[in-house]
């Protein structure tokens, strides 16, 4: 099955499960959405991702959600830069998600990273999702 937005189906799929008190979710793989993971790691707002290859070629990754006193630690996660309309922002004017207490992730010509992190290193690029 084809998507046209793969990484909004991974967010969707995560919004759904927090939705639903799933203490995990799977979604197809890639290097992209991988990546979006390890950020959201290294955020603290999932626990951990393992990906799983099958003979076909195909891989899967299962994501294992995070909750604190049975509330999701994901309050809303949306995506911003879509496939019909892409945000692109300098290092400059990065914006600030609900003051600070929130992330976006920007895919930027060092990797994708938080937002915070690319301020540091003076990198603009799109801005992939907005998390708090």
């Amino acid at each position: 099955m084809s998507l046209s937005d793969p990484l909004g189906d991974m967010l969707t799929r995560i919004r759904n499960a927090y939705g639903r008190k799933k203490s995990s979710v799977s979604t197809p793989a890639s290097r992209l959405r991988t990546r979006v993971l390890d950020v959201l790691k290294s955020e603290g707002y999932i626990r951990d991702y393992s990906q799983t290859d099958f003979e076909n070629g195909k891989s899967e990754i299962e994501i294992e959600l995070k909750y604190f006193d049975g509330a999701p630690v994901v309050r809303e996660i949306e995506r911003v830069s879509k496939p019909g309309r892409r945000v692109y922002v300098s290092a400059k004017s990065i914006p600030q998600v609900a003051n600070g207490l929130g992330i976006a992730i920007l895919s930027t010509p060092k990797g994708v990273m938080a937002d915070h992190e690319a301020r540091e290193q003076n990198v603009g690029g799109e801005i992939l999702c907005q998390i708090f």
